[in-house]
């Protein structure tokens, strides 16, 4: 009888237990250090954590109030859908066409389990094997294991801070090859808040319809933006890119809804059509409840959503002070989303608690033992030498973390 090699995980030299496909994919950073942190806290430890994007406020309370009425409707006992429930598809084309002046029939929507599957989903319906894939960096974990589960091969394209993390059409250009199909943009930016200007997106939209490029294009925060900036939807930017445009978003970030999992994908009809036959066989519809939940959020007032978004900019403005007062860490001012992005490369090689520091992975687990401050390192967002730290937490908790993280980074000679 065959035998298996549980200690290396291998099995027979003809039969690998875990396939390559899945074997490949990195676990979620992001994920991970919220799940330590929260590890820690349970074991007693003051842990503070930064690392996960998800807002600190309860959803806003007629949005429950509509998924308890639901729970009671024999309607959502049952299978329906698997591309949604109609009503929920129409009320999302109604918010697009609302919210960014995008123009769409509700056959041209997908509602999915949260903005991931949204991500997969996208690539998935529109990536053969060997198609290169734009991706700007920094980048949001999953985009790379999503273009890579696909078949496709991202191609990183970096910005930095003298840019304010922002990628030009002449570096997109160096990085397009014959087998460039789709270029990935976050605006506004999970991890560096950042946000293309409307002159930006136009230039990239023309760039793209130039040479018949595919553009997936994550707006999931595009309610959250500060100081005036616009948040502009790249099809609305660019009309002649929206047949070859596929828009993400979701309820997550917007309505403080990260537990209730609906997200939706926009584009061309056959587009969402291949999509949905996927989902038929991938998970088939999104929980009921949480559809009618994200029913009320979409169709209903943005009030709770400009409170939180007056508290996230208050935040925003903390953080940014704070760690700016840190030596050797640089942290630009984000237009949008909740996350900081600082540099922290002047800190690389220096002594910290008796270790010298080798890279901001090093640094963020001596900052979670030493400060009890969960941050996530740039390594996983493509560009070692930053640190993420998201502010959708509470102001005192905002203050003392960042108040510890600058005792022990003071340390630093």
């Amino acid at each position: 009888m065959a035998t298996s090699d549980t200690t290396t995980g291998t099995g027979t030299s003809a039969h690998p237990r875990i396939s390559k496909r899945i074997g490949g994919i990195a676990e979620s950073a992001t994920l991970a250090v919220d799940a330590k942190a929260k590890a820690l806290k349970a074991a007693g430890r003051p842990v503070i954590g930064f690392g996960a994007g998800e807002p600190d406020f309860p959803t806003p309370e007629a949005i429950v109030a509509a998924a308890q009425a639901a729970c009671a409707d024999p309607r959502n006992h049952r299978y329906t859908p698997a591309a949604g429930l109609p009503e929920l598809r129409a009320a999302i084309a109604e918010k697009t066409r609302r919210d960014s002046g995008y123009e769409v029939d509700a056959s041209q929507v997908l509602v999915t389990n949260g903005g991931k599957q949204a991500v997969y989903q996208a690539f998935a319906t529109i990536v053969d094997p060997g198609d290169e894939v734009l991706l700007p960096a920094p980048f949001w974990t999953t985009y790379p294991e999503a273009i890579t589960l696909a078949g496709g091969v991202p191609v990183q394209v970096t910005a930095d801070e003298s840019t304010d993390y922002l990628v030009t059409v002449e570096q997109l250009e160096a990085a397009r090859t014959p087998r460039t199909k789709v270029l990935l943009l976050c605006s506004p930016s999970n991890p560096t808040g950042s946000v293309y200007s409307r002159e930006q997106l136009v230039a990239i939209g023309e760039w793209a319809v130039e040479h018949g490029l595919w553009v997936i294009t994550d707006e999931i925060y595009e309610h959250l933006v500060y100081d005036g900036t616009e948040a502009v939807s790249l099809p609305v930017a660019v009309p002649a890119i929206a047949d070859r445009t596929i828009v993400l978003n979701g309820v997550a970030k917007t309505y403080a809804m990260t537990g209730w999992r609906v997200g939706w994908l926009i584009g061309p009809a056959d587009v969402v059509k291949a999509a949905a036959n996927l989902q038929s066989h991938l998970t088939s519809n999104v929980a009921n409840v949480s559809q009618r939940a994200a029913l009320e959020a979409v169709s209903g007032s943005l009030e709770a959503v400009h409170e939180m978004r007056v508290a996230f900019d208050r935040r925003r403005r903390t953080i940014v002070e704070l760690l700016s007062a840190i030596p050797g860490v640089e942290c630009p001012t984000p237009k949008g989303a909740f996350y900081v992005y600082p540099s922290v490369k002047a800190l690389i090689g220096k002594e910290l608690r008796g270790t010298t520091i080798t890279d901001t992975v090093q640094l963020a687990a001596l900052i979670l033992e030493h400060a009890e401050v969960a941050v996530v390192p740039g390594e996983a967002f493509g560009t070692p030498g930053y640190l993420r730290l998201s502010y959708a937490l509470g102001d005192d908790d905002l203050k003392t973390g960042i108040t510890r993280l600058a005792d022990l980074l003071g340390e630093i000679g």
